[in-house]
């Protein structure tokens, strides 16, 4: 027996090192096809949508549709389009109280959320009006400031602080983003889920800077999709019993690397509208239709991939 010990030891050596480089191989695989076929949240629609237009629109019997105009090209904060080709305009000055707004979101009762966002140049109030969310009430139609963040800090160096929101239909809540704080070593953005009953902070996503965020209902479950203020992709985090989870998932990449996802819309049956500006920390001028560009983004269920086209 002891003259076939050596053999013995030898084959199982041999085997433990075939089982080794199996495994390894199929680590390698797994890892290739990773980059082969991006993640994706699965396939989704654009579906029932809660969000109602203010009900102090039908008291002034201004007729849908309505367009929600923030971008300050001839208003300062809020104006309402309406009427054939939107020529008709709602924009009372009082609306021009709290400057300049970045992103809104609308409840099923029609109060409108708002964002708000340093624009051209800082004047003496602009940091603090960069710590709160704005509400535009749907039964009065007044504009105030819903909610203040004391941890939000803007500063010459980075005058962003709340930048973007987006309600949950299903939970009612909002979820909020801020960026303030962040410098060119550390990402120390916030995102933030707020029961705007109670305006308690339910959770806290702390590191990542979104410079916008959306909710997409999918048929794997609920998820939170965030474009990043620090690179040129497209992240999702998964949510579950109403909490998302602490690390996100990249879903896929712009092919200019300078390029920031600014605004996020479900277009359609597994297809995402993306827009994008250049971004730096630095303040947002007057923006232009030459500094935009859109992406179709569009989920391929069968390949398990992202493809994304720029529009023209």
């Amino acid at each position: 027996m002891r003259k076939y010990a050596s053999i013995i030891a030898s084959l199982a050596l041999l085997a433990v090192a075939g089982y080794v480089a199996v495994q390894q191989k199929n680590k390698e695989t797994a890892v290739t096809a990773g980059r082969e076929k991006p993640a994706g949240p699965g396939a989704f629609s654009p579906g029932a949508d809660c969000a109602r237009l203010p009900q102090f629109l039908g008291r002034l019997k201004i007729p849908q549709p309505v367009l929600i105009d923030l971008s300050q090209k001839r208003y300062t904060g809020i104006a309402l389009h309406y009427g054939r080709n939107y020529e008709e305009t709602l924009h009372p000055e009082v609306w021009e109280k709290y400057e300049h707004f970045g992103t809104y979101a609308l409840n099923g009762q029609g109060d409108i959320y708002l964002s708000p966002t340093p624009f051209i140049s800082v004047r003496p109030g602009t940091f603090e009006l960069q710590k709160n969310i704005y509400k535009l009430d749907s039964k009065t139609g007044a504009l105030s400031a819903f909610m203040h963040f004391d941890d939000v800090r803007p500063s010459a160096n980075n005058p962003y602080g709340v930048i973007s929101l987006a309600y949950d239909c299903e939970d009612r809540m909002l979820w909020v983003s801020a960026i303030d704080e962040t410098d060119y070593q550390n990402q120390k953005g916030v995102i933030y889920q707020v029961d705007p009953e109670t305006k308690e902070i339910r959770q806290r996503i702390e590191g990542f800077d979104a410079l916008t965020v959306l909710l997409l209902p999918t048929g794997s479950g609920k998820f939170l999709l965030a474009g990043s203020a620090r690179d040129n992709a497209l992240y999702a985090y998964a949510i579950a019993e109403g909490m998302a989870s602490p690390r996100p998932v990249k879903l896929l990449e712009l092919p200019v690397a300078q390029e920031r996802i600014r605004k996020i819309r479900i277009a359609g049956k597994n297809h995402l509208e993306l827009q994008t500006i250049p971004f730096s920390y630095t303040l947002l001028a007057q923006s232009t239709t030459r500094d935009r560009t859109y992406y179709d983004a569009k989920w391929d269920a069968s390949a398990s991939r992202w493809k994304l086209e720029k529009r023209e």
